[in-house]
């Protein structure tokens, strides 16, 4: 039996008249890589934001670890049981420092009050402390290493990409959302994300489920992909499956082209 840390059953989210997902059912397995994709206006960021609680589904379940039922949960109490994400667009504090963003991360699993904080008691001085040296180590682990007192603004684009990652890091995750990132970025960034991502299965144990238009990163990374059409769910399978599926070929390309295209994978 498979050891989902993800399902959904029946998944669907209208806004007015407009279904954006529409009665879709996945599983996620636990220490797997998994990506979805879809054309633009699929639905795919729509998804991420009911996993996360940024919207409440209309209906159906969403299941984590087995047994807990999202439905309804905020935000907040969603990633206190162990659910990040990233942003399409980089969403760091750009006026803080490094370091500042990550610990910001770890918000959610602190234990100070803010008394504690007022009066500076032992507790909250010592707490502090290993806030700033768990910072410090994802710093080292996405390699940005001796960059903790730069401004956040000041980075190059890929590695504010890490950061919001680390931030997303800093309040240990059992599944990681990650929604397009390498966007923007160049060939040797891209391939040097690609293997940073699989580093945080292998040697985190954080599952992934990631939303990527680079086909390359599609096909070279996940071990299933789900792929999703004006929010239902068109096909699912491994990488080989899904890159000559006509029906996948066909909301990319149109129907026109589907007889005769493949999805390209690496060589």
């Amino acid at each position: 039996m498979t050891d989902n840390i993800l399902v959904a059953k029946g998944m669907t989210k209208r806004f007015g008249g407009l279904v954006a997902v529409n009665s879709l059912d996945f599983e996620i397995p636990r220490n797997s890589i998994i990506s979805l994709i879809g054309p633009n206006g699929a639905g795919k960021t729509t998804f991420f934001n009911c996993i996360t609680g940024f919207y409440q589904i209309d209906e159906g379940e969403l299941i984590f670890e087995g047994d807990i039922r999202l439905n309804g949960r905020s935000a907040d109490e969603i990633t206190r049981l162990g659910i990040a994400r990233t942003f399409q667009n980089i969403r760091l504090f750009k006026n803080m420092s490094v370091i500042e963003n990550i610990m910001v991360g770890q918000e959610p699993k602190l234990r100070s009050s803010w008394m504690g904080a007022i009066f500076g008691t032992p507790a909250t001085r010592q707490e502090d402390e290993e806030t700033e040296k768990e910072a410090r180590r994802l710093l080292r682990f996405v390699g940005l290493r001796g960059k903790g007192d730069m401004m956040a603004q000041n980075l190059p684009y890929g590695d504010q990409r890490r950061l919001e990652i680390a931030r997303a890091l800093a309040g240990n995750p059992k599944l990681l959302l990650l929604d397009e990132p390498t966007a923007g970025m160049n060939p040797r960034e891209t391939a040097e994300t690609t293997v940073f991502i699989q580093r945080l299965r292998d040697e985190l144990g954080v599952t992934v489920l990631l939303i990527e238009h680079d086909m390359r990163v599609v096909m070279g990374i996940s071990e299933r992909i789900i792929v999703i059409d004006y929010g239902e769910k068109i096909a699912e399978g491994l990488p080989r499956e899904i890159q000559g599926n006509p029906r996948v070929i066909e909301a990319y390309l149109g129907r026109g082209a589907a007889a005769q295209a493949t999805i390209s994978v690496p060589a």
